[in-house]
């Protein structure tokens, strides 16, 4: 295809998953001890959709790569600190909530809208990339009202490769119960895609990148847009989840019956 794509990539953030969260609830509702001063990291499926956004544009001649991302300026900078130097891309900020108890409606309306105004965008050529899930919580339907929003239909969810054929048609490997894939084929752009964990590795540092990336994303984050969502949904209770671990030592297992076990579980 040789016009390319644009390819927008919906990635928030969240707290480091190392450090120890706590729900707490304040007067605008829901939220996590010291929120503020956790450690925040992009989001890891929306870092898998960005990392395959990224390879797909360098494979198909004339596409650009943008990452819309919501959240507090502060904790998108010193993200940014570290995913600019990983891929190219360009940076459109909304200024706003990160939380994992904001609406997944509103969240999605708001990327939407912010998507929408982005200067030069060609729809006919739009691929929208964002996680399936997330780390922060997994209500599985941003990206779905982001394409309604758009007024994209061809949604894809769970996906783990996306191909692009020699009629430029898309070949997509969605995700199925039983470790299967769904494979499906789209006559092309715009379409909507939720990846899973996709099939690249984290990219190494670029610091040529990283530089070329960070004098766009200084001006993008002063000029973000402030977005302030309503309330939203009210939780009677939110307590993090117990561990739960289930291990069975067994010493001396031979291979076949390692391998049948997995099979039987698979076919379950």
């Amino acid at each position: 295809m040789s016009a390319g794509y644009h390819i927008v990539v919906c990635g928030g953030i969240v707290p480091d998953p190392l450090q120890t969260l706590e729900p707490v609830q304040g007067p605008a509702g829901w939220g996590l001890k010291n929120e503020l001063m956790l450690p925040a990291i992009l989001d890891p499926w929306a870092g898998h959709a960005l990392f395959e956004a990224a390879n797909l544009a360098k494979n198909v001649p004339g596409s650009k790569v943008w990452l819309v991302s919501m959240g507090p300026k502060a904790k998108l900078q010193q993200v940014m600190m570290t995913i600019a130097q990983k891929v190219p891309f360009e940076l459109v900020v909304l200024d706003g909530p990160a939380s994992g108890f904001a609406d997944a409606h509103e969240t999605g309306a708001a990327l939407a809208e912010a998507i929408a105004a982005i200067p030069g965008l060609d729809t006919s050529k739009l691929l929208v990339f964002g996680g399936w899930q997330s780390a922060s919580r997994g209500a599985g339907a941003t990206m779905q009202v982001i394409g309604e929003k758009l007024g994209i239909f061809e949604q894809f969810q769970g996906v783990d490769k996306l191909e692009v054929l020699a009629d430029g048609a898309l070949r997509v490997l969605e995700r199925v119960e039983g470790g299967s894939y769904q494979d499906s084929v789209v006559s092309g752009a715009p379409a909507v895609f939720g990846w899973a964990t996709g099939e690249l590795p984290e990219p190494p540092n670029n610091p040529q990148v990283g530089m070329q990336n960070m004098r766009l994303v200084m001006p993008a984050l002063q000029k973000a847009k402030p977005v302030k969502l309503e309330k939203g949904p009210e939780y009677s209770g939110v307590q993090i989840p117990s561990q739960k671990r289930e291990t069975r030592v067994v010493k001396d297992a031979p291979v076949d019956q390692i391998a049948k076990e997995i099979v039987d579980w698979l076919s379950a």
